[in-house]
């Protein structure tokens, strides 16, 4: 049984995240609101990358506008708007890939070359982002765990309480999604652990690879509707 696409995205999100603040002084590349937190951090204690800490919203606000704008203009031509943002994200973290081993490791965050790199990813999760809204709005969210385990617990609850078998039916298909999205991103989490810390830079190679499997394995038959 192949994953589906918000699994491997979830797996993506994680990963990215997590090299990413491995890798980049701190920065959240999914998570980028996360950032409030690691700025603050930085203006107190001093540490590095406060600069790209500062970038990772606005510049994550921008590539979400962007890419809803060139949706329009793909479906206007009658071209397949998921698929080419699946692609467009493949291409960005291929990209970030080779800026992160070409340019790392990064002993300082504040850098053009680690800033560089750091916004490349932010940019890649914009469209991640974006695509999750927009084509796979039924699926749990894919970069972002608080809400979805706050809902698990919900769930469990739920069923512990008892219910109509149609309830409950219900409740146990949404619970199988959700900790799919959960233990994808943790998974994710975990594999760029290792992998930073075995491989290093070389860790980066890994998400454009998961997404192009994303592209390979669903990209023709995931469209849902147009942006």
């Amino acid at each position: 049984m192949k994953p589906s696409l918000p699994t491997l995205m979830s797996i993506n999100g994680g990963f990215v995240d997590t090299a990413g603040f491995l890798a980049l002084q701190g920065l959240f590349t999914a998570h980028v609101t996360g950032n409030f937190v690691t700025f603050g951090a930085s203006m107190v204690l001093g540490t590095s990358g406060a600069t790209a800490k500062l970038l990772a919203l606005p510049v994550f606000c921008i590539i979400v506008i962007i890419v809803r704008l060139l949706a329009d203009v793909l479906t206007q031509r009658a071209l397949p708007v998921l698929r080419s943002m699946l692609i467009l994200k493949f291409l960005l973290l291929a990209l970030a890939a080779i800026f992160a081993i070409s340019f790392g490791p990064f002993l300082s965050g504040d850098g053009w070359r680690a800033i560089l790199t750091g916004m490349t990813l932010v940019s890649a999760m914009a469209i991640q982002n974006a695509v999750h809204r927009v084509h796979l709005s039924s699926a749990p969210p894919t970069t972002l765990m608080t809400g979805t385990t706050t809902q698990i617990m919900i769930d469990i609850a739920d069923l512990i309480r008892g219910g109509t078998p149609v309830a409950q039916a219900a409740i146990r298909a949404r619970l199988g999604r959700m900790s799919a999205a959960v233990g994808g991103f943790a998974f994710g989490c975990a594999a760029a652990a290792v992998l930073f810390m075995f491989a290093g830079m070389e860790c980066f190679l890994l998400p454009p690879i998961l997404a192009l499997t994303g592209i390979l394995m669903h990209g023709r038959d995931a469209e849902t509707k147009p942006a």
